[in-house]
C-alpha cells in the first residue's frame, strides 16, 4: 500500500475535496514502469481539474483520481515489454502531462504526438503524482539530468516544455519585443527562454508578487494590469510588440494583448481565452499551443543542465495539497510550489 492525495469529487478547493488514502500500489502493465515519487509539481491545471471547471471537456475522465503531471521520480520496475535499451531501474526520469499516445495516427509519426486523439493524460485521465508511486509509460519518460534537483526538475515538465514550445511556435528573433500576460509557472519560463534568444521582454500579471519574480528572472519591464487594465495603450505607446504570449485565462487581457501586437504580429494563445474583436485587416496571426512533443522536452532538459534557466521553487508536504492549491488559487504562491512525498 501507499499515501496518495485523491479527488473523489469536483468540488472548490476551499471544501477541501482531496484527501489522504491508503491505496494499493500500481502495477505497471506492457511497455510501463513503476516510479517512486521524489517531487511533483502543483499547476493551476490540476486545480481547474478538482474545481470542475473542465468538466464540460470530460475531465476528470475517472474517480477516484490521483492528481498531478509535472513529475520526477525513480524507476522502482520496468515491465518486460518495456524499452529496456533505454531505461534502467534506479534511474530518476520525469513524466508530463502527455501520459501516452497511439503512436500511430498522423499527429504521432510526425512529432506532433500532443494532438493525438487517443492520449491519455496525466492526473487528468489517468492517475498522477500526488502520491508516493505511479506507472508511467516507458515511451513517455524522459532522463533526468543528474545535476538538476528532482523539486527543480518537475517544474521542466509541464511549464517549461509549455513556454519553450510556444516561443518556438511563435517564431521569436533576437529583434523582438516580446510581451507576456500572465507570468505565474509557465510566464516565468517564457521570460527566461525568450531572454536566450535575446529580446527584449515585458512581463504584464495582476498579482506584484509575481512581476516582482519576473523582473528577477530577467523581464526588462512590467506592467500590472490590475493597476492599468487597458495596457495596450501602454503597449501601443511604445511601437507595440512583435511577438505576444498568453497564459493567463482573462479574454480581457487577451483582447488587450491582440490590440498591443504590431500589424503582422504573432498571438500565442496557452490558455482558455476569447478575443472580442480579431482586426482581421492587420494580418495579426493566432496561434494555439498546448504543452509539447517529446523533441523540444529533450531540449528543455539539455538547457536546464546547463544551468541557462533557474527553477526556483516552494516545497510543501504532500499532504498540505489542499492548502497549497489554495494558496496558488489566492496568488500567495510566488514561483512554484511542488509537492514532495
Amino acid at each position: 500500500m501507499m499515501k496518495a492525495v485523491i479527488l473523489e469529487r469536483t468540488a472548490l478547493i476551499e471544501e477541501k475535496p482531496l484527501r489522504i488514502a491508503d491505496v494499493p500500489i500500481p502495477e505497471p502493465e506492457r511497455g510501463q514502469v513503476l516510479l517512486k515519487i521524489e517531487a511533483c509539481r502543483v499547476c493551476r491545471s490540476n486545480l481547474h481539474v478538482i474545481e470542475g471547471d473542465w468538466l464540460k471537456f470530460g475531465v476528470p475522465h475517472t474517480y477516484p483520481l490521483v492528481p498531478g503531471h509535472e513529475i520526477v521520480g525513480k524507476i522502482e520496475r520496468i515491465n518486460d515489454g518495456a524499452i529496456l535499451e533505454t531505461l534502467r531501474v534506479g534511474e530518476r526520469v520525469g513524466v508530463q502531462p502527455l501520459f501516452s499516445t497511439c503512436g500511430m495516427c498522423d499527429f504521432c509519426v510526425t512529432g506532433r504526438e500532443e494532438l493525438c486523439a487517443r492520449k491519455e493524460s496525466t492526473g487528468e485521465s489517468v492517475d498522477g503524482g500526488y502520491a508516493k508511486y505511479m506507472v508511467a509509460d516507458a515511451a513517455l519518460v524522459y532522463p533526468v539530468p543528474a545535476n538538476l534537483k528532482s523539486e527543480e526538475a518537475a517544474p521542466l515538465f509541464c511549464p517549461g516544455v509549455t513556454a519553450y514550445s510556444a516561443l518556438k511556435k511563435a517564431g521569436v528573433n533576437p529583434s523582438d519585443k516580446v510581451a507576456i500576460v500572465g507570468v505565474g509557472g509557465v510566464g516565468q519560463m517564457v521570460i527566461q527562454f525568450a531572454k536566450l534568444y535575446g529580446v527584449d521582454v515585458i512581463a504584464i500579471d495582476n498579482v506584484q508578487k509575481h512581476l516582482e519574480a519576473a523582473e528577477e528572472l530577467g523581464a526588462d519591464s512590467s506592467i500590472n494590469s490590475a493597476k492599468n487594465e487597458d495596457f495596450s495603450k501602454e503597449l501601443l505607446h511604445n511601437g507595440g510588440v512583435d511577438k505576444s504570449l498568453i497564459f493567463a485565462p482573462n479574454s480581457k487581457a487577451a483582447s488587450q494583448m491582440v490590440k498591443g501586437t504590431k500589424l503582422g504580429g504573432t498571438v500565442i494563445m496557452g490558455v482558455f481565452a476569447g478575443i472580442d474583436e480579431f482586426p482581421f485587416a492587420d494580418e495579426k496571426t493566432v496561434i494555439g499551443s498546448v504543452i509539447g512533443s517529446r523533441e523540444p522536452m529533450k531540449e528543455v532538459l539539455q538547457i536546464a543542465s546547463k544551468g541557462r534557466i533557474k527553477m526556483p521553487v516552494e516545497v510543501c508536504n504532500l499532504e498540505t495539497a489542499n492548502e497549497t492549491l489554495k494558496n496558488l488559487k489566492d496568488g500567495n504562491v510566488r514561483t512554484r510550489a511542488v509537492l514532495v512525498p
